[in-house]
């Protein structure tokens, strides 16, 4: 059953258990992050203060989700050696941890027996799942969201795989 696209803030102030997320692309092309992205190609240089206006809004929600019990975890599969944009996304992901968020990353060579979904998502509770859409060259597309058991089981099942072979944040290494 599909409904309402709900904003981030909505699912995780919703969460009363959990929020997972799994990443599976090698590059995002998303409006927003491009001139971050641009200025750290060129420079290094990345904002990882969890509480600069850039970052902020989502580390507060994080903040506050967790602050409930709510247990937030994201997964990442790449390849190695991995693109510039992941480095990128490695390079900011104390912003993330800071703020709350448990992170692994999981090499893709090491997911090849995992059954995936053929999208990255946010599963909420276990039963809610936000599909998030890109398109060909990485930038997001409308999403979706369904309660459809299934499709939440299938997402439950992912997770958990690539969580369980997955490398915490401070001890992946960039390849």
């Amino acid at each position: 059953m599909s409904r309402r696209l709900p904003s981030f803030a909505e699912l995780l102030d919703s969460a009363v258990d959990s929020a997972v997320h799994l990443e599976m692309r090698d590059a995002y092309g998303v409006a927003a992050e491009a001139a971050g992205f641009a200025r750290w190609k060129e420079t290094g240089e990345f904002d990882d203060d969890p509480d600069s206006p850039h970052w902020a809004p989502w580390t507060e929600l994080v903040r506050r989700t967790v602050a409930r019990g709510v247990s937030v975890r994201r997964a990442r599969i790449v390849s190695e050696p991995v693109s510039d944009y992941i480095r990128y996304e490695h390079a900011g992901t104390g912003v993330n941890v800071a703020a709350g968020e448990q992170v692994r990353w999981l090499p893709r060579r090491r997911a090849s027996d995992i059954c995936l979904p053929g999208n990255d998502f946010w599963l909420i509770d276990g039963s809610l799942v936000r599909w998030n859409h890109f398109t060909g060259d990485g930038a997001s597309a409308p999403g979706e969201i369904t309660e459809e058991p299934g499709a939440a089981r299938l997402c439950e099942a992912a997770f958990e795989a690539v969580w369980s072979r997955a490398i915490p944040h401070a001890e992946y290494k960039i390849q």
